[in-house]
């Protein structure tokens, strides 16, 4: 199910799916007499893709999610745990490990660094399942972290996680009633914070990696399109198609006959200690 939807996910995304409708553009071109119905539908593929890669179009979709939550300064409450999502990783010896993990990692990891050491005492909790490596993504996060000066007593791995919702209920069961910061991207926030209200706890959110800028000037890089406009756009689908995936469990989960709690999979037996 995991690997169907990220399939799924993907080929929704807006590249692909501009990609296949003017590929399908093609084919009516070359094998049917409809020539004004295949101009029609190759240009829908050229305009959809200049639209997804400009500025205007894709910091006007960005940025209101991103800004839903500001950034994190402080919290007048101790602080017992700080959380960092996983995102993504790379195993290449002829790369520093900085450079192993995604560029949306490192600000994560970076950000719930800064956040700990505002909180002396603190336990850092680092996600994420190996992704089709043989380390996982957790234990990735926490050499960059052992290397960036953090001690590895202060550090927690949950390394079977396969996706946010995994991820919160894991941490349910690690950090019970006490206080913890969630770090995610700016994007990703109110979708994880969905989860993490749903295996029953209520965190900090403290959002990082923010990509969608208005204060862009240069016109030379406001209206030419751009593979970062692109990026953009794709960070604010995938996490609307996220949000409506999230509709419709809760709805299949609220419609369906009673079972065992869902919650206990993989709670304390996926947590170990870095290493």
């Amino acid at each position: 199910m995991f690997e169907l939807k990220k399939l799924i996910a993907t080929l929704l995304m807006p590249l692909p799916a501009l990609l296949i409708i003017g590929f399908i553009g093609l084919l009516v071109l070359w094998f049917t007499r409809k020539k004004k119905l295949a101009s029609g539908i190759i240009a829908f593929s050229f305009l959809g893709i200049f639209a997804v890669s400009f500025q205007p179009v894709s910091t006007s979709l960005l940025r209101p999610l991103e800004q839903q939550y500001p950034a994190f300064v402080g919290s007048s409450k101790p602080i017992n745990f700080v959380m960092v999502l996983g995102s993504g990783h790379v195993i290449d010896k002829t790369f520093p490990i900085t450079s192993e993990l995604s560029r949306t990692a490192l600000m994560r990891l970076v950000e719930g660094i800064r956040i700990a050491r505002m909180y002396p005492g603190s336990k850092m909790i680092l996600s994420g399942y190996g992704g089709g490596s043989d380390i996982s993504h957790a234990r990735m996060m926490a050499k960059v972290a052992l290397a960036l000066g953090v001690s590895k007593s202060d550090i927690l791995l949950l390394e079977t996680a396969k996706d946010t919702w995994e991820e919160a209920h894991q941490a349910a069961s690690v950090v019970g009633d006490k206080n913890l910061v969630l770090v995610t991207s700016a994007s990703h926030m109110s979708r994880a914070l969905y989860e993490f209200h749903q295996a029953g706890l209520n965190p900090i959110p403290a959002p990082t990696n923010f990509l969608a800028s208005n204060k862009i000037k240069q016109p030379w890089v406001r209206y030419a399109p751009s593979s970062q406009f692109l990026y953009q756009t794709e960070r604010y689908w995938h996490e609307k198609l996220g949000s409506l995936w999230q509709q419709l469990r809760t709805f299949l989960a609220n419609h369906k006959e009673p079972s065992t709690d869902e919650s206990n999979h993989d709670s304390t037996d996926a947590l170990t200690v870095a290493g």
